[in-house]
């Protein structure tokens, strides 16, 4: 958390937290779209000579801890805007649990698919609930499961090989962090004939 970083920042400036390991551990647990401010150290910048000096202690708090700060304010914003809300969200949490619940279902689905084909959120209009499925090749969703495509990840090699070789885990981690959430929304208000 912020307030980890900022008591491992006063005990000594070579122990900073990396900026993904801090977004990770506050945006997993994000439920408040409160601001979060950089912390005044407990002590003056030169109280650490001689053993770090007063220029290390300010770049280290006044840039680099700032820095963190300012980054874990604007992916907040955009992991709360990037979440799907309303009658989607109340889908989601109906039928997973949560969110969470959701994300792991779907990527655990995904990334077992053997060999290409594609990791699908669909609507049942039989059940009128969300389903993940799984396609083999370029089979269709609608067509061989009767499920309306809400959301889908390509697992065909050419889609993320070339970036992410054999970890096909981190492609699909990758691509929740650009899933227009606003476009799903319309698909399912669209399927439920909202």
């Amino acid at each position: 958390s912020l307030l980890h970083l900022s008591q491992m920042l006063c005990r000594s400036v070579r122990r900073v937290l990396p900026y993904k390991k801090v977004l990770t551990s506050v945006c997993a647990g994000v439920s408040s779209k409160a601001k979060h401010e950089l912390p005044e150290l407990p002590y003056k910048y030169d109280a650490l000579k001689p053993a770090i000096c007063e220029e290390i202690m300010q770049l280290h708090h006044k840039v680099h801890h700032a820095t963190y700060v300012k980054n874990l304010n604007a992916a907040e914003e955009k992991y709360a805007e990037a979440q799907a809300e309303g009658g989607l969200m109340d889908a989601i949490q109906k039928d997973f649990g949560d969110f969470k619940s959701f994300k792991q279902q779907l990527t655990t689905a995904t990334v077992a698919i053997q060999g290409s084909g594609w990791g699908w959120l669909g609507y049942n209009k039989v059940t009128k609930g969300l389903e993940i499925r799984t396609t083999a090749n370029q089979d269709p969703l609608q067509p061989t499961t009767g499920l309306v495509p809400l959301l889908g990840f390509d697992v065909w090699e050419h889609a993320y090989y070339l970036q992410y070789k054999s970890a096909r885990i981190d492609y699909v981690n990758a691509i929740y962090d650009i899933v227009s959430w606003a476009n799903v929304t319309e698909r399912f208000n669209a399927a439920i004939g909202a």
